[in-house]
This record gives structure tokens, sequence and C-alpha cells, in this order.
């Protein structure tokens, strides 16, 4: 088949765009309020990046200044999810960035950014599994059971000579959680959005005593000094690990990435989805900065790389919290649960939005008449998840998720540019302040943490966005729905 440069670029619609979101669409069906976006967003968003990644970030790559990582990914983020509220209010459909791109950049991009938005939830959903794992099997101990590191590892490590086994069979927790969580999704959206809401109550509850009672307990010799002295390797402390840990914790606030990918499952998406992001993004930066802040103060940061980093300061005070270190374990693993929900969520949007378009079979957009949910695509989407959180460690697995969530921010940024000079006219419940500002400089943010990801990384998203090619020239370009005929 001949292929014309006018049929990859080929945009759609913003009109066809807004009448896909509609009312009566006869598919997703429309149950979320404000209140669950908002919650959504905070399961998504604290998760990870507060349980797990603050440990190993900070032990490798910014020590204490961590914060000041944490502090640069939040204005990058802020100025995204300007432009994600923007850009969602305006069309409030299950594809995110992928529907944006569709319009502003034509269909070979959209799918280009539909593909890294796969990799952004699929090794997102992964990773977190695998810091699941982590804090369950801690949490196991506190009872007097003890998983063996044949069923409670990684398959595969990754070092300086290459890839490894282990000696492990699976990572079986994080198998076990991915399918607990895929379960409850089946059971439909308003379900989902309900035991969410209850998770986050724990999880925020049990982050605010780990600040609370934290602060009697730190060792301000473990803040000098704050930012430690440049190994001679880029990225590795010094200013260069600060812009590093900030390329890598930067994943950890994409839920409101997620959160995008349930507007049109909304029930007034003008109004709430703006205030489901921005809500979300700013009480989570604020647990983000002072969890970590009192981590770092309780244990040298060189001693943080572990899978269960705010265990690990808990056990470091002597006995005298040891009564808040179940609740601690019992929290991380609960808000762990609700990340993994809100982003294979995410995920199954995905799939079914690029599937609306003919670009994947059409078997991922088949809707569930009981429960108005994408069932193919969450069940495919739960599957692949738990093959690779049980054979891959976290550190391949987050670094991939942090430059996904880059790109992605960066097109978002970029689509609000283009459609205020090509859609000028449209209909803007929320606009992003400070146009072209506030864009171009979330933009340049993003590009900048990009750089400073490590090569091994760029090196396996070039074998990911290869991949996605040959499916696109072998499957997509001959099936899309808005190809010329």
């Amino acid at each position: 088949m001949k292929i014309s440069k006018s049929q990859l670029f080929r945009k759609k619609d913003i009109s066809t765009i807004i009448s896909e979101a509609g009312e009566n669409n006869g598919e997703l069906k429309k149950n979320l309020t404000a209140t669950n976006l908002v919650t959504l967003g905070i399961g998504a968003i604290v998760g990870t990046g507060i349980f797990v990644i603050t440990g190993t970030a900070a032990a490798n790559f910014a020590g204490p200044a961590l914060t000041i990582s944490f502090i640069i990914s939040a204005l990058g983020c802020v100025m995204a999810g300007l432009c994600y509220a923007e850009l969602s209010s305006m069309m409030p459909v299950a594809g995110s960035v992928y529907s944006y791109s569709h319009i502003t950049l034509g269909e070979f991009w959209a799918w280009f950014i539909g593909w890294i938005l796969i990799l952004e939830y699929l090794f997102s959903c992964s990773s977190v599994a695998v810091g699941w794992s982590g804090y369950m099997v801690s949490l196991l101990k506190e009872f007097g059971l003890i998983l063996p590191p044949s069923l409670s590892k990684a398959t595969l490590e990754h070092t300086a000579e290459g890839w490894a086994l282990t000696g492990s069979i699976i990572n079986f927790p994080a198998v076990f959680i991915v399918a607990i969580v895929s379960a409850l999704l089946l059971g439909g959206i308003k379900q989902s959005a309900k035991i969410n809401g209850v998770i986050v109550v724990i999880k925020v509850s049990v982050i605010l005593l780990f600040i609370g009672f934290g602060l009697s307990y730190i060792d301000t010799s473990n803040w000098t000094p704050y930012i430690p002295e440049n190994t001679g390797e880029y990225g590795h402390y010094g200013i260069s690990g600060i812009f590093r840990g900030a390329a890598i914790v930067f994943y950890a606030f994409l839920g409101f990435d997620a959160l995008s990918t349930a507007a049109q499952e909304t029930k007034n998406p003008q109004k709430d989805m703006p205030k489901g992001i921005l809500i979300s993004l700013a009480i989570c930066t604020i647990l983000y900065i002072l969890v970590t802040a009192v981590l770092t103060g309780i244990v040298n940061y060189k001693l943080l790389d572990v899978n269960a980093p705010i265990a690990l300061a808990i056990d470091s005070t002597n006995g005298k919290l040891s009564w808040l270190r179940p609740f601690i374990k019992l929290g991380a693993v609960a808000g762990l649960s609700s990340v993994i929900l809100v982003m294979m969520l995410g995920q199954s949007r995905i799939y079914y939005s690029i599937s609306k378009d003919g670009l994947l079979p059409k078997f991922f957009s088949n809707i569930s008449d009981k429960r108005g949910i994408p069932h193919n695509a969450t069940i495919f989407a739960s599957v692949v998840t738990g093959i690779i959180a049980g054979l891959f460690p976290l550190h391949v697995l987050s670094e991939l998720v942090s430059i996904g969530t880059l790109i992605a921010f960066t097109i978002v940024c970029i689509s609000v540019l283009i459609l205020r000079k090509t859609e000028p006219t449209i209909n803007r419940p929320f606009k992003t302040p400070f146009v072209p500002f506030i864009p171009i400089l979330g933009a340049i943010i993003c590009i900048l943490q990009m750089v400073s990801l490590p090569s091994a990384t760029w090196k396996r998203l070039i074998v990911w966005i290869i991949l996605g090619i040959i499916v696109y020239l072998g499957y997509g370009i001959k099936h899309s729905k808005t190809r010329i005929k």
C-alpha cells in the first residue's frame, strides 16, 4: 500500500472529538463527580513516588536536596497541569494526549504519543506493583510470615554488566495485586471510584501520621551536606543530581495525566476536570516535599536505596515509633493499590481510544453492556502489566515511566499553543493563564528533565518507538478510520 505524507499527518476534526464525548454516545458511562476526580488524582499521584522512589532517588542522585528535585518537578507539573486542564475541559474524551495530538499534529504523531502513553501507563502500573510487593513483604514480616526471595523478587536484574537472572521464579506479590485490581476495575468505574476514595483517606491519614510524629526524630546532621558533592559523573549528586532526581521523580506526579483519560466518564467535565487536576496536584506536591524532608532527616540518604524507605525510617527510631510501623506499611500497601487502580484504568482507556480510531484491533474498544467499561482492554492491560511486574526490577521500570510522562507533558504544552492559533474561537471552559509563557516554560522544563535521564533509558525508549512504528505501518495505517481512501 502506498503511503502519502498527507495520510500520515491527516488531522482529526475537533468537532468530531467533542461529539465523541456526548452524553448519549451509548458507550462509556458518565459516573464521576468532582470529588471522585480529586480522590482519583490523589489516588494516582500519592504512591510509588512517596513510598518508594523518594528513597532510591535520594540515595542515588540528589541526597537531601531531593526536596528541590520535587519542587522543580512540581513547577513543570503545574504548568503541564494548567495545559491539561484547558484541553480536557475543551475535549472531555478518553484518549487524553492521544486525542489532543490527533487534532493538533495529525494521525502519525497521535499514534506516536499514544504508543508512548501505553509505555507510560504500562510501566507505571508495573513499577508500582513492584513497590507494593516490597511493602507487602515487609508487612507480612510483622505477622511472622516470610515470603522466600524466589517468590518476592524480580526474575531479572540489570546492572552495568547487563541483564542477568536473579534466581527468583517471579515477584508473586506484584502479580497478585495486579490481578486483584483488575477484578475491581471489571466491576465498573463507579465501584472503583468508591473503593479508591476509601483507600485515599487511609493513605493520606497514614502519611500525615508519619510527617507529624517523624518531625521529632529528625537528625539535622543527615541534611549535611544538603547538596552532596558530585561524584564526577553527571547525575550523581551535585546540581546535576538534583535535575536527575527531578527527572526520576517526575513520573510520581502523573496522576493528573491518568485523570484526563477519565474525562469521557465525568458528569460535568468542563468544570470538574480542571478542579480534579489542579486540586489533586497541589495537595500531593505539599505531601511529597514534607515526606522527603522528614525521611532524609531521619535516615542518612545513602541508606535509602531500598524498596520500602519509609518503613526503614520507622525502623531507625530505635523502637520509639515501632507502633507506627504496621500502620505505615498498611497505608503504603493500600496507597499503592489505588495507584495501580487509576493507572490501569488510564491504560485501558488509551487502548480503547486508539482502537476506536482503528489503529489497534476492535477487540480493545468493545464495551461491556452491563458495566459500561472497555472490558477487553482492561483484561489485556492486567495480563501484560502482571507479566512485566513479575519479571523486571523497579529502577528500570521507573526510568521508562519518567521519560514517557515527560514526552506526554511536552506534547500537551505544545498542543495548547497550536490550538490557540488554529482554533481561537472554540469554547474553552478553562483557559491556561499567561499563554504562551506557561506552555513554553512547561515544555522547556520537561525537555531539560528528559535530557537528564540516563542514556540506557533513551536506548530502551528508541527500541519501544521502533516497535511502535512497526505496529503502525503493519496494522494501524491500514485500518485507520481517518485514512485517505
